[in-house]
Protein backbone atom coordinates (compact mmCIF):
# COMPACT_ATOMS: atom_id res chain seq x y z
CA UNK A 1 0.00 0.00 0.00
CA UNK A 2 1.17 3.62 -0.75
CA UNK A 3 0.42 6.41 0.83
CA UNK A 4 -0.39 9.97 0.08
CA UNK A 5 2.33 12.57 0.97
CA UNK A 6 -0.40 15.11 0.40
CA UNK A 7 -3.81 14.92 3.10
CA UNK A 8 -7.29 15.06 2.20
CA UNK A 9 -7.41 19.11 3.34
CA UNK A 10 -4.34 20.15 0.89
CA UNK A 11 -5.48 17.84 -1.68
CA UNK A 12 -9.15 19.44 -1.97
CA UNK A 13 -7.35 23.39 -2.19
CA UNK A 14 -5.00 21.24 -5.21
CA UNK A 15 -8.61 20.48 -6.71
CA UNK A 16 -10.04 23.46 -6.43
CA UNK A 17 -7.27 25.57 -7.63
CA UNK A 18 -7.23 23.33 -10.63
CA UNK A 19 -11.13 22.78 -11.77
CA UNK A 20 -10.68 27.15 -10.99
CA UNK A 21 -8.03 27.24 -14.01
CA UNK A 22 -9.92 24.94 -16.28
CA UNK A 23 -13.18 26.55 -15.77
CA UNK A 24 -12.04 30.15 -15.88
CA UNK A 25 -8.82 30.08 -18.15
CA UNK A 26 -8.54 27.61 -20.08
CA UNK A 27 -12.54 26.82 -21.31
CA UNK A 28 -12.86 30.34 -22.57
CA UNK A 29 -9.82 29.59 -24.90
CA UNK A 30 -10.36 26.32 -26.19
CA UNK A 31 -11.33 27.70 -29.71
CA UNK A 32 -8.31 29.48 -29.51
CA UNK A 33 -6.48 25.94 -29.26
CA UNK A 34 -8.17 24.39 -31.30
CA UNK A 35 -7.77 27.12 -34.30
CA UNK A 36 -3.99 27.56 -33.70
CA UNK A 37 -2.92 24.04 -32.68
CA UNK A 38 -1.14 24.84 -29.67
CA UNK A 39 -1.88 25.29 -25.74
CA UNK A 40 -0.89 29.44 -25.53
CA UNK A 41 2.10 29.90 -23.83
CA UNK A 42 0.38 32.07 -20.80
CA UNK A 43 -2.09 29.09 -19.92
CA UNK A 44 1.75 26.50 -20.26
CA UNK A 45 3.00 29.18 -17.31
CA UNK A 46 0.50 29.03 -15.12
CA UNK A 47 0.03 25.52 -15.52
CA UNK A 48 4.17 25.28 -14.88
CA UNK A 49 3.45 27.64 -11.23
CA UNK A 50 0.73 25.87 -9.84
CA UNK A 51 3.14 22.59 -10.43
CA UNK A 52 0.72 20.56 -12.86
CA UNK A 53 3.90 19.17 -14.53
CA UNK A 54 4.93 17.60 -11.24
CA UNK A 55 1.71 16.74 -9.75
CA UNK A 56 2.18 12.58 -9.44
CA UNK A 57 6.37 13.13 -9.14
CA UNK A 58 7.21 12.44 -5.27
CA UNK A 59 7.93 15.87 -3.21
CA UNK A 60 11.04 14.20 -2.32
CA UNK A 61 11.68 15.23 -6.13
CA UNK A 62 10.34 18.40 -6.31
CA UNK A 63 6.84 17.41 -6.73
CA UNK A 64 3.06 17.24 -5.25
CA UNK A 65 3.28 13.64 -4.42
CA UNK A 66 -0.41 12.77 -4.69
CA UNK A 67 -1.00 9.63 -5.23
CA UNK A 68 -3.51 7.51 -8.04
CA UNK A 69 -6.62 8.02 -6.16
CA UNK A 70 -6.13 11.88 -6.16
CA UNK A 71 -4.58 11.77 -9.42
CA UNK A 72 -7.92 10.79 -10.95
CA UNK A 73 -9.55 13.70 -9.56
CA UNK A 74 -7.49 15.44 -10.89
CA UNK A 75 -7.80 13.93 -14.10
CA UNK A 76 -11.24 14.46 -14.33
CA UNK A 77 -11.11 17.89 -13.81
CA UNK A 78 -8.47 18.04 -16.36
CA UNK A 79 -10.63 16.39 -19.00
CA UNK A 80 -13.35 18.87 -19.06
CA UNK A 81 -11.62 20.93 -21.28
CA UNK A 82 -9.21 20.71 -24.41
CA UNK A 83 -7.37 17.71 -23.91
CA UNK A 84 -4.43 19.07 -24.99
CA UNK A 85 -3.88 20.96 -21.19
CA UNK A 86 -3.23 17.87 -19.92
CA UNK A 87 -0.95 16.04 -22.38
CA UNK A 88 1.31 18.93 -22.39
CA UNK A 89 2.31 17.43 -18.72
CA UNK A 90 1.09 13.90 -18.93
CA UNK A 91 3.62 12.33 -20.08
CA UNK A 92 5.86 13.79 -16.94
CA UNK A 93 3.40 12.42 -14.37
CA UNK A 94 2.26 9.58 -16.43
CA UNK A 95 3.66 7.13 -18.29
CA UNK A 96 7.52 8.47 -18.50
CA UNK A 97 7.93 9.80 -14.84
CA UNK A 98 6.40 7.12 -13.65
CA UNK A 99 8.87 4.81 -15.44
CA UNK A 100 11.42 6.90 -13.34
CA UNK A 101 10.05 7.39 -10.07
CA UNK A 102 9.41 3.59 -9.76
CA UNK A 103 12.32 1.92 -11.45
CA UNK A 104 15.31 4.67 -12.11
CA UNK A 105 18.59 4.93 -9.89
CA UNK A 106 19.03 7.39 -7.46
CA UNK A 107 21.27 9.06 -9.78
CA UNK A 108 18.48 9.18 -12.40
CA UNK A 109 16.38 10.55 -10.38
CA UNK A 110 18.20 13.33 -8.77
CA UNK A 111 19.03 14.58 -12.79
CA UNK A 112 15.93 14.26 -14.11
CA UNK A 113 12.81 14.24 -11.96
CA UNK A 114 13.00 17.72 -9.99
CA UNK A 115 13.49 19.66 -13.60
CA UNK A 116 10.51 17.14 -14.97
CA UNK A 117 8.57 18.61 -11.81
CA UNK A 118 8.99 22.12 -12.50
CA UNK A 119 8.20 21.66 -16.43
CA UNK A 120 11.94 22.59 -17.29
CA UNK A 121 12.26 19.31 -18.84
CA UNK A 122 9.58 17.85 -21.06
CA UNK A 123 9.74 14.05 -20.99
CA UNK A 124 8.48 11.55 -23.34
CA UNK A 125 7.54 8.02 -23.53
CA UNK A 126 9.01 6.20 -26.83
CA UNK A 127 7.55 2.99 -27.07
CA UNK A 128 5.42 2.63 -29.87
CA UNK A 129 6.54 1.57 -33.29
CA UNK A 130 5.30 1.02 -36.54
CA UNK A 131 4.80 -2.58 -35.81
CA UNK A 132 4.64 -3.02 -31.90
CA UNK A 133 1.86 -0.83 -30.09
CA UNK A 134 0.19 -2.05 -27.45
CA UNK A 135 2.03 -4.74 -26.95
CA UNK A 136 5.65 -4.01 -26.62
CA UNK A 137 6.85 -7.55 -27.04
CA UNK A 138 6.78 -6.66 -30.59
CA UNK A 139 9.47 -3.98 -30.60
CA UNK A 140 12.54 -3.67 -32.90
CA UNK A 141 14.15 -1.00 -31.74
CA UNK A 142 18.11 -2.26 -30.66
CA UNK A 143 20.34 -1.83 -28.11
CA UNK A 144 24.01 -3.00 -28.58
CA UNK A 145 26.26 -2.66 -26.20
CA UNK A 146 29.26 -1.11 -27.60
CA UNK A 147 32.41 -0.87 -24.01
CA UNK A 148 30.75 1.43 -21.53
CA UNK A 149 28.05 2.54 -23.74
CA UNK A 150 25.02 1.22 -25.86
CA UNK A 151 23.86 2.13 -28.95
CA UNK A 152 20.40 2.70 -30.01
CA UNK A 153 18.81 2.06 -33.23
CA UNK A 154 15.18 1.71 -34.98
CA UNK A 155 11.91 4.17 -35.24
CA UNK A 156 9.44 5.28 -32.90
CA UNK A 157 5.73 6.17 -34.18
CA UNK A 158 3.19 8.42 -33.06
CA UNK A 159 5.06 9.78 -29.84
CA UNK A 160 3.58 12.14 -27.33
CA UNK A 161 4.83 15.52 -27.10
CA UNK A 162 8.02 14.63 -28.93
CA UNK A 163 8.18 18.28 -30.88
CA UNK A 164 8.89 19.72 -27.30
CA UNK A 165 10.64 16.93 -25.60
CA UNK A 166 13.71 17.39 -23.45
CA UNK A 167 14.15 14.10 -22.66
CA UNK A 168 12.87 10.52 -24.65
CA UNK A 169 12.31 7.82 -22.13
CA UNK A 170 13.40 4.70 -24.87
CA UNK A 171 12.30 1.18 -25.22
CA UNK A 172 14.82 -1.00 -26.99
CA UNK A 173 15.32 -4.46 -27.22
CA UNK A 174 18.61 -5.46 -26.14
CA UNK A 175 18.49 -9.06 -26.47
CA UNK A 176 15.87 -11.76 -27.97
CA UNK A 177 13.39 -12.66 -25.14
CA UNK A 178 14.09 -15.65 -23.22
CA UNK A 179 13.68 -17.67 -20.20
CA UNK A 180 15.26 -14.98 -18.38
CA UNK A 181 12.79 -12.09 -19.49
CA UNK A 182 11.46 -10.41 -22.48
CA UNK A 183 14.72 -8.26 -23.41
CA UNK A 184 13.23 -5.10 -23.14
CA UNK A 185 15.73 -2.31 -21.58
CA UNK A 186 14.60 1.13 -21.05
CA UNK A 187 16.94 4.48 -22.01
CA UNK A 188 16.94 8.10 -20.45
CA UNK A 189 18.00 9.39 -23.95
CA UNK A 190 18.38 13.88 -24.28
CA UNK A 191 16.60 15.16 -27.31
CA UNK A 192 19.76 16.80 -28.00
CA UNK A 193 21.98 13.38 -28.63
CA UNK A 194 23.65 12.82 -31.63
CA UNK A 195 21.48 10.45 -34.11
CA UNK A 196 17.98 11.45 -32.77
CA UNK A 197 15.61 12.96 -35.23
CA UNK A 198 11.93 14.15 -34.52
CA UNK A 199 9.56 14.11 -37.59
CA UNK A 200 7.31 16.53 -38.30
CA UNK A 201 4.16 17.07 -35.85
CA UNK A 202 1.61 14.86 -36.97
CA UNK A 203 -1.80 15.96 -38.17
CA UNK A 204 -4.53 14.03 -36.42
CA UNK A 205 -8.33 14.13 -36.07
CA UNK A 206 -8.64 15.52 -32.91
CA UNK A 207 -6.77 16.72 -29.65
CA UNK A 208 -5.13 20.27 -31.49
CA UNK A 209 -2.35 21.58 -29.71
CA UNK A 210 -1.59 18.17 -28.19
CA UNK A 211 1.41 17.48 -30.51
CA UNK A 212 2.86 13.84 -31.69
CA UNK A 213 5.60 12.65 -33.65
CA UNK A 214 7.59 10.18 -35.42
CA UNK A 215 11.08 9.49 -33.81
CA UNK A 216 14.56 7.79 -35.06
CA UNK A 217 17.27 6.72 -33.29
CA UNK A 218 20.02 6.30 -35.64
CA UNK A 219 23.20 4.81 -34.08
CA UNK A 220 22.73 7.41 -31.49
CA UNK A 221 25.26 6.14 -28.51
CA UNK A 222 24.56 7.24 -24.79
CA UNK A 223 26.25 5.79 -21.64
CA UNK A 224 25.87 3.05 -19.13
CA UNK A 225 24.43 5.60 -16.89
CA UNK A 226 21.21 5.71 -19.38
CA UNK A 227 20.37 2.57 -18.81
CA UNK A 228 17.28 2.66 -16.34
CA UNK A 229 17.33 0.74 -13.22
CA UNK A 230 21.08 -0.23 -14.29
CA UNK A 231 19.39 -2.94 -15.59
CA UNK A 232 18.65 -4.24 -19.34
CA UNK A 233 15.32 -6.54 -17.96
CA UNK A 234 13.79 -3.81 -16.12
CA UNK A 235 12.18 -2.46 -19.48
CA UNK A 236 9.15 -4.62 -20.37
CA UNK A 237 8.10 -4.43 -16.38
CA UNK A 238 8.31 -0.79 -16.35
CA UNK A 239 6.45 -0.41 -19.23
CA UNK A 240 3.69 -2.65 -18.23
CA UNK A 241 3.42 -1.13 -14.66
CA UNK A 242 3.71 2.56 -15.97
CA UNK A 243 0.85 1.43 -18.70
CA UNK A 244 -1.56 -0.24 -16.08
CA UNK A 245 -1.31 2.91 -13.96
CA UNK A 246 -1.63 5.17 -17.25
CA UNK A 247 -4.80 3.70 -17.97
CA UNK A 248 -6.84 4.33 -14.99
CA UNK A 249 -5.49 8.33 -15.46
CA UNK A 250 -6.51 8.06 -18.96
CA UNK A 251 -10.12 6.09 -17.73
CA UNK A 252 -10.71 9.54 -15.36
CA UNK A 253 -10.02 11.97 -18.38
CA UNK A 254 -12.96 9.98 -20.13
CA UNK A 255 -15.42 10.49 -17.88
CA UNK A 256 -13.99 14.47 -17.54
CA UNK A 257 -14.61 14.58 -21.15
CA UNK A 258 -18.28 12.91 -21.00
CA UNK A 259 -19.10 14.78 -17.69
CA UNK A 260 -18.67 18.00 -20.13
CA UNK A 261 -20.15 16.55 -22.91
CA UNK A 262 -23.04 15.59 -21.11
CA UNK A 263 -23.25 19.15 -19.21
CA UNK A 264 -23.30 20.63 -22.55
CA UNK A 265 -25.76 18.15 -23.95
CA UNK A 266 -28.23 19.47 -20.89
CA UNK A 267 -27.75 23.30 -21.13
CA UNK A 268 -28.61 22.87 -24.89
CA UNK A 269 -31.83 20.45 -24.66
CA UNK A 270 -32.93 22.64 -21.55
CA UNK A 271 -32.89 25.91 -24.30
CA UNK A 272 -32.87 25.50 -27.74
CA UNK A 273 -36.26 24.67 -29.43
CA UNK A 274 -38.12 22.67 -32.15
CA UNK A 275 -41.50 24.11 -33.02
CA UNK A 276 -41.46 26.17 -30.06
CA UNK A 277 -41.11 23.45 -27.46
CA UNK A 278 -37.74 23.18 -25.85
CA UNK A 279 -36.15 20.02 -26.75
CA UNK A 280 -35.92 18.81 -23.48
CA UNK A 281 -39.01 18.21 -22.75
CA UNK A 282 -39.42 15.84 -25.37
CA UNK A 283 -39.20 11.93 -23.92
CA UNK A 284 -36.44 10.89 -26.65
CA UNK A 285 -34.14 13.40 -25.62
CA UNK A 286 -34.89 13.03 -22.48
CA UNK A 287 -33.71 9.22 -22.93
CA UNK A 288 -30.45 10.07 -24.42
CA UNK A 289 -29.42 12.35 -21.34
CA UNK A 290 -30.26 9.36 -19.10
CA UNK A 291 -28.19 7.49 -20.71
CA UNK A 292 -25.42 9.61 -20.73
CA UNK A 293 -25.56 10.21 -16.99
CA UNK A 294 -25.56 6.90 -16.23
CA UNK A 295 -22.76 6.21 -18.61
CA UNK A 296 -20.46 9.06 -16.27
CA UNK A 297 -21.55 7.87 -12.56
CA UNK A 298 -21.28 4.11 -13.32
CA UNK A 299 -17.50 5.65 -15.20
CA UNK A 300 -16.65 7.95 -12.36
CA UNK A 301 -17.66 5.24 -9.68
CA UNK A 302 -15.29 2.80 -11.34
CA UNK A 303 -12.54 5.05 -11.52
CA UNK A 304 -12.73 5.92 -8.26
CA UNK A 305 -12.63 2.30 -6.96
CA UNK A 306 -9.53 0.96 -9.41
CA UNK A 307 -7.59 3.99 -8.15
CA UNK A 308 -8.35 3.08 -4.61
CA UNK A 309 -7.46 -0.76 -5.08
CA UNK A 310 -4.17 0.30 -7.08
CA UNK A 311 -3.00 2.17 -3.86
CA UNK A 312 -3.75 -0.62 -1.80
CA UNK A 313 -2.05 -3.06 -4.09
CA UNK A 314 -5.02 -4.98 -4.24
CA UNK A 315 -5.48 -5.00 -7.82
CA UNK A 316 -2.96 -3.61 -10.22
CA UNK A 317 -3.54 -5.29 -13.39
CA UNK A 318 -7.48 -6.83 -14.37
CA UNK A 319 -9.13 -3.07 -12.73
CA UNK A 320 -7.56 -0.51 -14.48
CA UNK A 321 -7.79 -2.07 -17.82
CA UNK A 322 -11.74 -2.79 -16.98
CA UNK A 323 -11.96 0.61 -15.96
CA UNK A 324 -9.33 2.21 -19.06
CA UNK A 325 -12.17 0.12 -21.14
CA UNK A 326 -15.58 1.07 -19.92
CA UNK A 327 -14.66 4.72 -19.22
CA UNK A 328 -13.53 5.48 -22.71
CA UNK A 329 -15.89 2.96 -25.13
CA UNK A 330 -18.91 5.28 -22.23
CA UNK A 331 -17.24 8.66 -23.36
CA UNK A 332 -17.47 7.77 -26.98
CA UNK A 333 -21.13 6.48 -27.09
CA UNK A 334 -21.76 10.23 -24.45
CA UNK A 335 -19.84 12.45 -27.13
CA UNK A 336 -22.11 10.62 -30.02
CA UNK A 337 -25.10 11.17 -28.15
CA UNK A 338 -24.06 15.07 -27.29
CA UNK A 339 -23.87 15.35 -31.25
CA UNK A 340 -27.60 13.68 -31.76
CA UNK A 341 -28.97 16.11 -28.95
CA UNK A 342 -27.44 19.41 -30.70
CA UNK A 343 -28.60 18.05 -34.03
CA UNK A 344 -26.82 19.97 -37.05
CA UNK A 345 -24.90 22.39 -34.08
CA UNK A 346 -23.30 19.98 -32.94
CA UNK A 347 -21.75 19.61 -35.94
CA UNK A 348 -20.36 22.64 -36.35
CA UNK A 349 -16.45 22.75 -36.07
CA UNK A 350 -16.92 25.76 -33.12
CA UNK A 351 -19.58 24.11 -31.11
CA UNK A 352 -17.76 22.27 -28.08
CA UNK A 353 -19.68 18.93 -28.57
CA UNK A 354 -18.14 18.22 -31.96
CA UNK A 355 -14.28 19.05 -30.71
CA UNK A 356 -15.19 16.58 -28.14
CA UNK A 357 -16.40 13.94 -30.28
CA UNK A 358 -13.38 14.00 -32.15
CA UNK A 359 -10.60 14.58 -29.04
CA UNK A 360 -12.24 11.12 -27.08
CA UNK A 361 -11.91 8.59 -30.20
CA UNK A 362 -8.23 8.74 -28.96
CA UNK A 363 -8.64 7.65 -25.75
CA UNK A 364 -9.90 3.96 -26.99
CA UNK A 365 -6.86 4.10 -28.88
CA UNK A 366 -3.95 4.59 -26.98
CA UNK A 367 -2.18 3.36 -23.65
CA UNK A 368 -3.59 -0.03 -24.84
CA UNK A 369 -6.79 -0.31 -26.99
CA UNK A 370 -10.05 -1.52 -26.32
CA UNK A 371 -9.38 -5.24 -27.81
CA UNK A 372 -5.93 -5.22 -25.45
CA UNK A 373 -7.81 -4.30 -22.63
CA UNK A 374 -10.22 -7.02 -23.71
CA UNK A 375 -7.35 -9.63 -23.19
CA UNK A 376 -5.84 -8.54 -20.75
CA UNK A 377 -9.23 -8.71 -18.65
CA UNK A 378 -10.01 -11.91 -20.41
CA UNK A 379 -6.79 -14.05 -19.86
CA UNK A 380 -6.31 -12.85 -16.36
CA UNK A 381 -9.61 -13.75 -15.61
CA UNK A 382 -8.57 -17.68 -16.70
CA UNK A 383 -5.21 -17.77 -15.17
CA UNK A 384 -6.78 -16.80 -12.27
CA UNK A 385 -9.28 -19.77 -11.56
CA UNK A 386 -6.58 -22.37 -13.50
CA UNK A 387 -4.46 -21.41 -10.79
CA UNK A 388 -7.05 -21.94 -8.19
CA UNK A 389 -8.00 -25.33 -9.53
CA UNK A 390 -4.25 -26.76 -9.98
Amino acid sequence: MTTSEVSDEDFQEILAQTRHFVRTAVIPREQEILASDRVPDDLREQAKKMGLFGYAIPQEWGGLGLDLSQDVELAMELGYTSLALRSMFGTNNGIAGQVLVGFGTDEQKARWLEPMATGDVVASFALTEPGAGSNPSGLRTKAVRQGDDWVITGQKRFITNAPTADLFVVFARSRPADADGAGIAVFLVPADTAGVQVGAKDAKMGQEGAWTADVSFDDVRVPAQALVGGSEDIGYRAAMISLARGRVHIAALAVGAAQRALDESVAYAATATQGGTPIGDFQLVQAMLADQQTGVMAGRALVRDTARQWVRGEDRRVAPSAAKLFCTEMAGDVADLAVQIHGGSGYMREVPVERIYRDVRLLRLYEGTSEIQRLIIGSNLVKTAQKERS
